[in-house]
């Protein structure tokens, strides 16, 4: 059976048994697979080998039919961890990831606030990746998620936390998931990060996902809002033109009506 092997020697301590609880509390899921974990240690996590092939419509369909079981699948409060790990999780690229702060917020709104927006915007590397604007636009957004203008009531979906194109492996069997930052969020959070570097078949991915759950109307304008935070994370680790569009994804989330109990700002 072929296998791959993720190594690193002096990985932050518990970064591949995180990996490997997040991978089995999305396959517990019982929507879309994650890739099977042989083994695990401090230094490498050694997984089912996948083979690649072009993804098709059919496919694609059932991607969003099983995305949205999993999320149906549920988490305890916003911000938990995957069920067999305890404390904050990584986020980012294996030779340098960021921490991902664990919570247990009870309205989504507070958690992206208090657990992704404001670390990062305290992280020392922040003062050199955004100008005083983006910092602002930023801050503002925090202030409305703080005040519950985005919280639409939806509870908290089992999320893949990082499902950007590179993390979904089309096989002859259908997707497997890959490289997860699993936790409790919102159902949107997935569906904008597959948006975000682009996605195959995008719109029969949505199709699928709407067959079993359909969609709060408005979601693509929110897309934005919640591509808030990876973008954020670019910018802090690589620089570039991720600060321009961490500023435009700040700026479209702050012309946005809050969604909460009717409120319209």
């Amino acid at each position: 059976m072929p296998t791959f092997r993720k190594e690193r020697s002096g990985a932050p301590r518990g970064f591949f048994a995180c990996e490997a609880a997040g991978l089995r509390w999305l396959a517990a899921a019982h929507g879309v697979p994650a890739v099977e974990v042989l083994e695990v240690d401090e230094q490498h996590l050694l997984l089912d080998g996948l083979v690649e092939v072009a993804p098709t419509a059919r496919a694609a369909v059932e991607f969003g039919r099983g995305l949205a079981a999993t999320h149906d699948a549920g988490a305890a409060a916003f911000g938990v961890p995957p069920a067999g790990w305890h404390g904050d999780g990584f986020f980012g690229p294996m030779d340098d990831p960021l921490p991902m702060p664990a919570a247990a917020e009870e309205n989504w709104g507070a958690f992206l606030a208090r657990a992704r927006l404001e670390p990062l915007l305290d992280h020392p590397r922040a003062h050199d990746a955004f100008a005083p604007r983006t910092v602002a636009a930023i801050r503002d957004v925090v202030d409305r998620l703080l005040d519950g203008d985005f919280d639409d009531g939806d509870t908290p979906a089992r999320l893949h936390g990082d499902l950007w194109s590179g993390n979904v492996l089309w096989t002859a069997d259908g997707v497997t998931l890959i490289d997860p930052a699993a936790h409790g969020g919102h159902r949107e959070t997935d569906l904008a990060f597959l948006a975000l570097f682009g996605c195959p078949r995008y719109d029969e991915v949505l199709a699928g996902y709407e067959e079993v759950h359909a969609l709060r109307p408005g979601w693509r304008a929110r897309i934005p809002l919640h591509q808030l935070h990876p973008l954020m994370v670019h910018a802090v680790l690589f620089g570039g033109g991720y600060a321009d569009r961490t500023d435009r994804a700040a700026q479209a989330a702050l012309a946005l009506p809050g969604v909460a109990a009717g409120r319209r700002r």
